[in-house]
């Protein structure tokens, strides 16, 4: 095909993302441009996510580009596209799994080695995820949660000035962007205690349903055996119906012929979470099983 057109948000993380994927495309030989798109998350920065109204506050209007032919192929965090995908768009391939955990930041003046993770009585950790909440309230009732926003470097600044103790964030956004935070305490959670979102780590590549050309490339850059693990945590996400601000963690791993899968999931940020974990040799049945154990 001729130019590929890929959508992306402006954020830096979204553009490293997007020229990711343009590099991988380049190497087998197409041309490719992006095209930047401002989101509804992106505009609405006073809020925390589980204030906005609707859902897809990072994909919708990128994907209404699609549907348009404006732009022939979007760049998302997997996690946080909607588990069912709107009529006309299809995952037309997956990338390789990033570190799936979370990091905590925390001010050195902070940072207690005594505590679990590392963090002093009482401290003033920032975040705007829900299911971040939960579970660093469930391990530490003692910690005071207040919303933060911005893109990842806003963020780490926001910590830097003092308007937090700590703040946390997904460890594929720091490495990608390969940001220098040797002045802060660097906690890596455990991935089984602390559980990820759904698909952490991980780049959707969105098209048309019907651009069956532009899927035939993207075979050669997709990641099926990622995609088989992710299918699990989202199909999980999808059965308790929810979108990014459900407080739910889950994270698949294959093991032989089977699949782990643990499990974090509170249904208001009040509640202290579930956390579980099962095994199964079919996907399927794994999905259901955590489904009715959950709900």
């Amino acid at each position: 095909m001729s130019i590929i057109r890929i959508g992306s948000r402006g954020s830096d993380l979204a553009l490293w993302q997007a020229n990711f994927v343009k590099n991988e495309l380049e190497k087998l030989g197409h041309q490719v441009s992006i095209t930047i798109i401002t989101t509804k998350g992106d505009a609405i920065q006073h809020l925390s996510f589980d204030k906005i109204e609707g859902k897809g506050f990072f994909t919708k209007e990128i994907e209404e580009q699609l549907l348009k032919n404006t732009v022939d192929l979007a760049v998302h965090s997997h996690k946080d596209l909607e588990t069912t995908q709107p009529e006309g768009l299809a995952i037309g391939a997956v990338s390789h799994r990033a570190n799936p955990a979370d990091v905590i930041l925390v001010r050195k003046e902070r940072s207690d080695a005594s505590k679990k993770f590392k963090l002093s009585q009482n401290s003033i950790v920032g975040t705007s995820s829900a299911r971040r909440h939960v579970q660093l309230t469930h391990f530490r009732p003692d910690l005071s949660i207040k919303d933060i926003r911005g893109n990842v470097p806003t963020r780490i600044q926001k910590l830097r000035n003092g308007d937090f103790d700590a703040i946390i964030l997904a460890y594929a956004g720091i490495s990608r962007l390969k940001l220098d935070v040797s002045d802060l305490e660097l906690v890596e959670m455990d991935i089984k205690e602390f559980i990820p979102a759904p698909a952490q780590g991980v780049l959707a590549l969105q098209i048309r349903e019907g651009d069956h050309e532009l899927k035939k490339i993207l075979q050669k850059i997709n990641h099926p055996e990622v995609a088989n693990a992710i299918s699990i945590e989202r199909n999980i996400l999808k059965g308790c119906n929810g979108g990014c601000q459900l407080p739910l963690g889950a994270y698949a791993e294959k093991e032989g012929k089977g699949f782990n899968v643990w499990v974090s999931f509170a249904k208001t940020v009040k509640e202290s979470p579930n956390q579980s974990h099962f095994f199964d040799t079919n996907p399927d049945k794994l999905v259901q099983k955590v489904l009715n154990h959950l709900i």
